[in-house]
């Protein structure tokens, strides 16, 4: 991509994957204004837009509801799990209960100083993230994967993670949080919703955009992946796939460079 104009090859079936903060969410502000002609051209032309986040299902429902895709699957707590269509995210389960169980269990040196969503308020969690605090109360609302921060210092950081996989759990560093859980990422999630399109009969053609550490597996595994610059972190490095073109860098940051790549992808399928 040279100066946010996307020059890969655009195919039929086309399926948007992306990440929310600091990808289609400004953020500082969580506001995807900017990209509000991306969307619109979207739903006109039916193209699936699947939301991957480490938010929860009650957060994503109500945004993806919002933004006009309800009858698409989402991909929540960094790929943990799948919000499916028309769902409203208001059930819970039991691997959230069994994932604190296990985070207690690790030795207590390194467990104090990892704190997670359950060891917050409501008003902690909106504190942390600049959410509203009718927002923090759904981020709370967790099934498959716990976001934290490490409060100790980086050797102490290594012991924990350490731990925490020889415990079995998974853990991925996102742009702000920690975040553990069972297993599964984002990549997973996305080749598997693809894989329902292809036994539907169609060839999708995969589409990923992301910021943080937590997207790079999904950028590198769609047909096209696509890097957003995110100022509030160091950003990632360059990846194999730009060597080809298969993956990309928006020009700008945030909601709007995800405008600009958007729009240019389906003004290049128009033309064709």
């Amino acid at each position: 991509m040279t100066d946010g104009f996307v020059t890969t090859p655009l195919v039929q079936n086309l399926i948007v994957f992306t990440d929310l903060d600091g990808t289609l969410l400004d953020h500082a502000t969580y506001s995807h204004a900017e990209a509000t002609p991306a969307l619109e051209r979207l739903r006109e032309r039916a193209i699936p837009l699947v939301l991957a986040s480490s938010k929860t299902a009650a957060e994503i429902a109500p945004l993806r509801e919002k933004l006009g895709f309800s009858h698409c699957e989402a991909i929540v707590e960094n790929g943990s799990g799948i919000l499916e269509p028309q769902d409203d995210g208001s059930q819970s389960g039991g691997t959230y209960q069994r994932l604190r169980q296990t985070l207690d269990a690790i030795p207590a040196p390194l467990r104090e100083q990892y704190q997670g969503f359950a060891d917050w308020s409501a008003e902690d969690v909106s504190r942390r993230t600049g959410l509203p605090l009718e927002d923090a109360a759904n981020a709370k609302i967790r099934n498959f994967s716990e976001p934290g921060l490490w409060l100790g210092s980086e050797q102490g950081r290594d012991e924990f993670v350490s731990a925490a996989r020889a415990a079995g759990l998974t853990v991925q560093q996102g742009g702000r949080f920690l975040t553990l859980s069972f297993g599964g990422n984002k990549a997973e999630r996305m080749m598997e919703i693809a894989g329902r399109y292809a036994n539907a009969g169609k060839d999708p053609f995969v589409v990923a955009l992301g910021d943080a550490q937590n997207d790079v597996a999904m950028i590198e595994q769609a047909d096209l992946g696509v890097i957003i610059p995110n100022p509030a972190h160091k950003g990632l490095p360059r990846l194999e796939g730009e060597a080809t073109g298969r993956i990309i860098r928006a020009a700008s940051a945030g909601p709007a460079g995800w405008n600009e790549v958007i729009m240019s992808l389906l003004e290049t399928a128009a033309r064709k």
